[in-house]
């Protein structure tokens, strides 16, 4: 195989595909699957840091860490599927840099690649605490398999379970240890659940079911350092001196976004790197879905958002698979999550960070509700509990910011 020297670099200059795709998650493997779907005919490889194939990371933090659900299971599609549509896979491979003038990517063992157009779908990594002991034995984040397999090889020997941060990720690893037997603690620094998420009706609703199965919910927390014994954790100190005990502790507050290589490479961004409708980046050929994309969002106020769901990473993935084979349509679509906390389902549309009135539609007691979200009169969002008919009528409200009584809205027999 003919190779010539660059900079240092080992070239295979026969390694260069039409369409790379950096990162094998959701965004990244439904990019792949659309180009195909749609006919593209080009070379496509899709190059992912970990070594399994392309996999769902919901069940993570629920099924995967409970044990209902074995991995294979939570595959996005088996390798035949890859073969047969000829998607070149390049697993366990970290992208470290982007010359987008060359276009070629270098993989982290000095590989370099050739691309036509590249689609970064990096995702992120989980953000870290950065006190003293967060690099103990037993403080866990969780954002890969990898890092459940290690929480679940540690269980046997784990009574007490510290969770810092009360976000879905925190909430969901939670209630499933919870239910494993171990008594848990989560530690959240602001003054209540969700905060960046949701109101303060369901934050409360969630802070009681938790409390209810023995959950020890600790608003207004702020970790001071990771106490350890031997090497590994043994509780978390708190700022004003208690410690809580923990022979595990879960850090769940929020995520780093992986565009280091992008932003070297001259694309604009911060947190995260900027996309035009088009989930375009200022860097020539290069595109940016998922969660590492942040997009003005018409959701949002015209708001420059990143969002962190599957939603966002398979449309986003659909929008440029389309743009690669002729035909533009921008991304526009209502943002929609979810999340298994015991046996309460909770289906999120729209955005609710900016409302300025929440309307509790139904009763919370009953563990069946929804909370509306309205700003100016226009309702933006809802997050609704075990009221998945609320879900799916509720999302037309959203789309079309219907202006609707509260009355109205909070009346149970009035249908959305």
């Amino acid at each position: 195989m003919r190779r010539r020297r660059s900079g240092g670099q080992y070239v295979d200059e026969s390694e260069r595909y039409d369409v790379v795709i950096v990162g094998a998650g959701h965004g990244g493997a439904a990019a792949a699957a659309a180009l195909r779907q749609r006919g593209f005919a080009g070379s496509v490889a899709l190059i992912g840091a970990e070594p399994e194939l392309p996999y769902e990371r919901p069940p993570l933090s629920k099924e995967y860490l409970a044990g209902e659900r074995a991995f294979e299971r939570m595959l996005i599609r088996p390798a035949a599927f890859w073969r047969e549509r000829e998607v070149t896979l390049l697993l366990g491979q970290a992208v470290t840099a982007v010359d987008a003038a060359a276009h070629r990517v270098t993989l982290a063992d000095d590989r370099v690649i050739g691309y036509g157009r590249l689609i970064w779908s990096a995702g992120g990594s989980a953000r870290r605490l950065a006190c003293d002991g967060h690099d103990l034995a037993g403080v866990h984040t969780v954002r890969c398999r990898a890092d459940v397999d290690r929480m679940i090889a540690e269980l046997p020997g784990v009574e007490r379970v510290a969770v810092v941060g009360g976000g879905y990720v925190g909430l969901e690893a939670a209630a499933v240890l919870t239910a494993l037997g171990r008594r848990v603690t989560v530690i959240e620094a602001r003054e209540r659940l969700l905060a960046r998420v949701a109101g303060a009706a369901l934050a409360d609703f969630y802070a009681a079911e938790h409390r209810a199965r023995g959950v020890d919910v600790r608003l207004g927390a702020e970790v001071d350092s990771i106490a350890g014994n031997g090497g590994a954790a043994a509780g978390v100190r708190l700022r004003g001196g208690e410690r809580v005990a923990a022979e595990m502790v879960i850090v769940g507050i929020g995520l780093v976004p992986a565009v280091a290589p992008l932003l070297a490479a001259g694309a604009e961004g911060g947190d995260g790197v900027i996309v035009d409708p088009l989930c375009r980046t200022s860097l020539p050929d290069v595109y940016a879905i998922g969660d590492c994309a942040a997009h003005r969002n018409s959701f949002a106020g015209g708001a420059l958002v990143r969002l962190e769901s599957v939603q966002n990473a398979t449309d986003q993935a659909a929008t440029v698979a389309r743009h690669l084979t002729g035909t533009d349509e921008p991304y526009v679509a209502v943002p929609w999550f979810w999340s298994n906390q015991y046996d309460l389902r909770l289906q999120t549309v729209g955005l609710s960070a900016a409302h300025d009135e929440a309307i509790v539609r139904g009763v919370p007691a009953s563990r069946r509700f929804s909370v509306i979200y309205r700003r100016n009169g226009r309702v933006i969002a809802l997050d609704c509990v075990n009221a998945a008919r609320d879900f799916v009528r509720g999302r037309a409200l959203v789309t079309a910011g219907a202006v609707v009584e509260a009355a109205i809205l909070a009346d149970t027999d009035v249908p959305l």
